[in-house]
């Protein structure tokens, strides 16, 4: 007789325990075991949440390199039978071999699951080793299990789900996340009626009754409301604020924005070529807005406008606004706004920007280019990439909790009963045309940073803190996929050969890029440095880009004023008319506005089982080589935040978006 050490580690999920008998079959390349019963000195809490039991499964010969292992549980005398959610199952055999089979599922019936050991191995490997009957069983079962469906035509696919309920166990929130969502979003809105303000469809009276409904305050969301109607704090938002993403060098003025010298400099002091030759002029173009129709929120109309936006450099290195056009058309009603306009001119042309910058930013830089790409990304991993291969453990930890959330923005957020919905400006007709101009304009360079900071000429536009945390963040992620991926493809025929690497990203090109060439989106890879590339995107999407787009939405959209959702008065067709009576009619109603606040506030709350950008809490790597290099990359992630706090440290507003400990691992919120 021969025996294995088998050693059980139950996950610490809450609920994970079960008090169910459990039953383990080992297989080999030279046989099999007995289907065994685990009994071990623990009884009944051998498999309760986060135990690591040990247990000996007897063979009469040797079954040679393990293969598989096959779990079961079962009902124990009066005890119902519960779901189980076991992590890893570590097997020592008699040759002194040490096999690490990942599971990291629920097991949530009595049925026989199969788990290949854990060495991570592309598709011809295992093939060419243990045959791939297994594998090929476990892809058709998730094939069932993750379906695609079209919620819209025009933009990506989802995943086929009513409710979160109808997802897999181990796709959905944690007990704990559950918990912490509802009650957040309870406490926001018990606030919310308590102050009468959530059914209110009043206007607001006047400022200080806006202050009073401003319930939570960040240190950041303070100095918002205290700073939203500064020239500097504008123009600081398009670098360093939570949409950093549309703002461009101007070597040219449009042909639809006629802004000449003495509008923009009266004393003569410079000239707009001179200052766009020395690469000073900036441009934000909201066309993708213009004609959008804008919904009717308590019976009123909403107005979206698509502005252009001229900035200027200073000598002092301060981003400033220098022209407003509200409208794409240049016309006798569509004045060029100017900060020497009176103050609530030049005013309520900033807030009408910033309204039209909250809905771009919502719909396309958050939804779409995060949210949206996320859950293509992981669908297409969970249908064609099983377990053991190393891009599926690379990429798992970046895809927690994403399908569940975007269910619930499908669900809460963008419905037709929906907050967004109900009172945004471009909710309902408007948002879908919004997103397919988005859709239709995305190209996979805009998705790279480093690529996109060169297309839109932003490499040397000082206090650039996006884009500075933003290319180290890129850089350190790329070694590190370098590094992982390099160990398991050792030249680009393996890449070419490696038939559910293929069928991911062909499965991306389809579902998620609606097979668009123009997109530059590749639909195979042939080498791999393609792929690396392609890895490093998705993983930067998923955690930092994601993280700075949505982390400080409460902290610059939570003083309405500064990113109103909808605005109710047309903008002025001629200067002189404003005054703070003409911007509080323009404001969204009471109900509009703290409805927004509730959801930015929700959106930007952590969860205590929060999971930082570099941790993996379930390691399915089990290889000496790729776990060392997770520390390396952990490591290299510690240097760059303490490099990011030294430099907040001597600056007025701190950008925190892009430090590691603060980055979730994927888009879980």
């Amino acid at each position: 007789m021969v025996d294995y050490e088998v050693t059980i580690f139950t996950g610490s999920l809450d609920q994970a325990t079960s008090y169910n008998e459990v039953y383990i079959k080992l297989v080999g390349t030279d046989g099999e075991s007995h289907r065994t019963r685990l009994i071990d000195y623990k009884g009944s809490s051998a498999f309760i949440r986060g135990a690591v039991s040990d247990f000996t499964v007897s063979c009469s010969v040797s079954i040679g390199k393990l293969v598989l292992i096959e779990l079961d549980k079962q009902r124990f005398l009066f005890f119902p039978e519960e779901d189980w959610f076991p992590a890893k199952v570590v097997i020592k055999s008699p040759e002194g071999d040490t096999y690490t089979v990942p599971i990291y599922r629920w097991i949530t019936d009595s049925k026989v699951h199969r788990y290949k050991e854990g060495t991570a191995l592309r598709v011809f490997e295992d093939n060419h080793r243990h045959g791939s009957n297994s594998r090929e069983k476990e892809l058709k079962r998730r094939k069932e299990e993750y379906r695609w469906d079209v919620y819209k035509e025009g933009i990506p696919h989802c995943i086929k789900a009513r409710d979160p309920c109808s997802l897999p166990p181990e796709v959905r929130f944690s007990f704990t996340k559950t918990v912490q969502f509802t009650f957040t979003a309870l406490e926001g809105k018990i606030e919310l009626m308590l102050e009468g303000l959530a059914n209110c469809k009043k206007k607001w009276k006047d400022m200080h009754h806006l202050n009073r409904a401003f319930w939570h305050k960040t240190h950041m969301a303070d100095y918002v409301q205290k700073h939203w109607k500064e020239d500097v704090f504008f123009g600081y938002q398009y670098l360093n604020g939570i949409n950093p993403m549309l703002i461009r060098r101007c070597m040219a003025l449009p042909s639809n924005f006629p802004v000449t010298d003495d509008m923009v400099f009266p004393r003569g002091q410079s000239s707009l070529e001179e200052e766009m030759k020395k690469g000073n002029i900036f441009l934000v173009d909201y066309k993708l807005l213009d004609g959008v129709k804008p919904s009717v929120i308590n019976g009123k109309k909403q107005y979206l406008m698509a502005p252009l936006v001229l900035l200027h450099k200073t000598p002092q290195d301060q981003l400033m606004p220098i022209a407003i056009q509200l409208k794409q058309t240049p016309a006798d009603d569509n004045p060029i706004f100017f900060p020497t306009d009176s103050e609530y001119d030049w005013l309520i042309a900033k807030i009408f920007v910033r309204s039209a910058d909250f809905n771009v930013h919502e719909l396309n830089v958050h939804l779409l280019r995060t949210h949206l790409l996320a859950e293509v990304f992981t669908v297409s991993l969970l249908r064609n990439v099983p377990m053991v291969h190393p891009l599926y453990k690379l990429l798992i930890p970046h895809t927690r909790y994403t399908l569940q959330i975007n269910i619930l923005a499908r669900l809460l957020l963008i419905s037709k009963t929906g907050v967004f919905t109900k009172f945004s400006a471009s909710g309902g007709e408007g948002m879908i045309t919004i997103l397919k101009r988005s859709m239709a304009s995305m190209t996979y360079s805009s998705l790279c940073i480093p690529e996109d900071i060169a297309e839109r000429g932003l490499k040397d536009l000082p206090n650039f803190n996006y884009r500075d945390d933003g290319l180290r963040l890129w850089d350190i992620i790329n070694r590190f996929v370098q590094e992982v991926l390099g160990y398991y493809y050792k030249n680009d025929a393996e890449v070419k050969q490696d038939s559910e690497l293929q069928k991911w990203i062909s499965d991306i090109f389809v579902h998620g890029f609606l097979s668009k060439k123009n997109t530059g989106i590749p639909q195979s890879f042939t080498s791999v440095t393609e792929l690396v590339k392609f890895v490093t995107m998705v993983i930067f999407t998923c955690s930092a880009q994601h993280a700075a787009v949505n982390s400080g939405q409460y902290d610059f959209d939570g003083w309405m004023p500064n990113a109103p959702t909808s605005l109710q008065r047309p903008p002025p067709t001629k200067k002189g008319t404003t005054n703070e009576a003409t911007m509080l009619d323009t404001f969204p109603d009471v109900n509009a506005t703290v409805h927004g606040m509730a959801v930015v506030w929700l959106l930007s709350k952590q969860s205590t089982d929060f999971a930082p950008l570099g941790h993996y809490p379930k390691n399915h790597f089990t290889e000496e080589t790729p776990c060392k290099l997770i520390k390396k990359f952990q490591e290299r992630l510690e240097e760059f935040e303490a490099s990011v706090k030294a430099r907040n440290g001597i600056l007025e507003v701190p950008y925190t978006y892009l430090i590691p400990s603060e980055v979730e691992n994927s888009v879980a919120l």
